[in-house]
Formats: C-alpha cells, structure tokens, sequence
C-alpha cells in the first residue's frame, strides 16, 4: 500500500508506504484525509485507519518548474515504449544527433528506440537515413512527472492529482 503525502496548500508531495504515513501520523505531523474502508492497521493501544492521503500539518512549499532528470526509464516511459521510428515495442533508447556528433542526453535529443532501428541508425542521423520521427520529442510534463511515485496512481488520489495540474 502507498500513501499520497500532500502539503498543506494540498498540493501533491511525494508518494510513501503506508507505514511512513502512519509515522507522520501517530507523531501529529500529519493528518489522515483518506483511509482504506475495511482495512485498519492494527497498533498495541488502538488500531488506525490505513491512510491513503494524507495532509502535513505544516506548509511545505513545492518548488516551482521542478526538473525532471533524463534517465533511460524516463525516456522509455514518456514515448510508451514505442519505436518513434518504426512505431513497434521498444527496448532500448537513441540519441537522435549521435552523442559522437556532438548529441547531447536531452529530452530533446532522445528517443525510444527499438533494437532493430537503432542498429540500422548507427551513428547517423534520421535526415542522412531518411527516416521521420513518429514523435516530437520534449521533456515531459505534469504532476505524474513531478510527484515521485504516482506514475501508478490510486483512484482516491485523482482529485489531489488534478489540483496540482
């Protein structure tokens, strides 16, 4: 189980266990806004809802325009492991102007990549194999992008989610 972690403007923090969210809780740092019916989690003294958002207590500011890192997993997930040159399922990714040329490890300048197209590519660049490029590559955006750990959200957290987009 995890747990949504919202500061007190509700803006979307972070995603943690349920078990750090009941630490925050049981220390007064943190309020439950959403349980799980049904499943209580049992204490020596008490048993306690199963939080699955909860409030800070105190503000915590989220910092605006927050960078999103360039990994492989990243690029991968943003173009739905798909080829963006051919369209098909995608294992690995490509630099679009070979880092050899100068190509750089931007959101730009990546691409998901099946093996077979990556292989032919090489170290040319799609205009010299007069390939187009199915997407536009750019950096992702949005709270799934921003808030670690929703990119497999609960259905209670939509309306905290959609707040903050």
């Amino acid at each position: 189980m995890r747990t949504l972690v919202l500061n007190a403007g509700y803006e979307p923090l972070a995603v943690v266990s349920f078990k750090r969210a009941l630490v925050l809780v049981m220390n007064e740092k943190a309020v439950v806004v959403e349980h799980v019916d049904g499943e209580p989690v049992w204490a020596a003294r008490r048993p306690y809802d199963r939080p699955a958002v909860i409030l800070l207590t105190r503000y915590v500011r989220v910092p605006g325009g927050r960078h999103v890192p360039v990994t492989r997993r990243g690029v991968l997930r943003r173009d739905a492991h798909r080829c963006g040159y051919c369209g098909k399922a995608a294992s690995t990714i490509d630099h679009i102007l070979p880092r050899s040329r100068g190509g750089a490890d931007t959101w730009e300048n990546l691409v998901a990549c099946c093996l077979r197209c990556n292989n032919l590519k090489g170290d040319r660049t799609p205009q010299e194999m007069r390939w187009d490029l199915l997407i536009t590559p750019r950096p992702p955006r949005g709270v799934q992008w921003t808030v670690r750990g929703t990119d497999r959200t609960d259905p209670c957290w939509e309306p905290y989610l959609a707040l903050a987009a």
